[in-house]
């Protein structure tokens, strides 16, 4: 299998193009080549697969061989991919994914590669019963949840996939591995859910920290980026556009009040190719 190693502020991804749809065996390939000691080590395995819909559609299995209906590192990564390989007809691309549907992607290049990529990523769903999350609410704001006796206050946003956003007093230090796993399994969740750990610094600067579903502690996270903006404007405690701050660099997001699209943009990087000896 021949790979490309790329990554958006560090959340990284093997990236496999030319397969004709998702192999069979995409969730053991998946657990076998993510393992970041016996394998080549990501995220996430991501497959740049025909659409009929769109230029390209975009399937992502996670380190621990579930599926993602949607991953904004990730769809950076592939636009990058294609046109840095001369795939895509211009700066304009679309790319379907399983959980958004059709995304339309703006590269920003420079000597002839992708530098920065502008997600339109759809509109935030917020009804407890899509998200999905096992209460009443739309939107689902400022809920309690309780873990090993501790309460913890959420707001829950899909982005194609489930997010719960946690304001805490420091984001940067807080301990992910004692928390995310427990908030993820949670009850209220019925598939699981993406944990933001969020600080708002000001009204256009947010942090945030993340424990992704199926990859666990990550550097960064597109969607969660997108629902903790979506979130904190609910909320009243950011504007309409701001930068989050992730371990692994920042991210711009804007909620466009006309058309309640939410829009990312950020870098996507290549790191090396390989192949796979099985």
């Amino acid at each position: 299998m021949e790979f490309t190693k790329m990554n958006g502020l560090g959340n990284d991804f093997i990236v496999v193009y030319g397969e004709p749809s998702l192999p069979a065996n995409a969730a053991e390939l998946a657990i076998r080549h993510c393992n970041r000691y016996f394998g080549i080590g990501a995220d996430g395995l991501v497959f740049i697969l025909p659409s009929a819909r769109a230029d390209y559609m975009m399937r992502i299995i996670n380190a621990d061989g579930s599926e993602a209906e949607q991953c904004g590192n990730a769809i950076r990564c592939v636009a990058k991919y294609v046109f840095d390989h001369g795939l895509a007809a211009g700066t304009e691309i679309q790319i379907e994914t399983i959980g958004a549907g059709v995304q339309a992607v703006t590269v920003q290049a420079e000597n002839g590669k992708a530098v920065t990529v502008r997600v339109d990523m759809g509109e935030p769903v917020l009804e407890a019963g899509l998200i999905p999350v096992a209460i009443e609410g739309n939107p689902v704001l400022n809920q309690p949840i309780e873990v090993e006796g501790e309460q913890f206050h959420f707001t829950a946003v899909s982005m194609g996939n489930p997010h719960c956003v946690i304001y805490v007093e420091d984001a940067v230090s807080f301990d992910l591995h004692q928390w995310g796993p427990q908030l993820e399994t949670h009850p209220l969740f019925p598939r699981k859910v993406n944990v933001e750990f969020t600080t708002v610094q000001s009204r256009d600067r947010i942090d945030m920290r993340v424990w992704e579903r199926g990859a666990g502690p990550t550097l960064a996270c597109g969607t969660g980026a997108c629902a903790t903006l979506v979130a904190s404007v609910l909320n009243g405690y950011s504007d309409r556009n701001a930068h989050v701050s992730l371990k692994g660099g920042d991210l711009y997001i804007e909620w466009d009040e006309s058309s309640n699209h939410v829009y990312m943009t950020g870098p996507a990087a290549t790191v090396y190719t390989g192949q796979t000896l099985d």
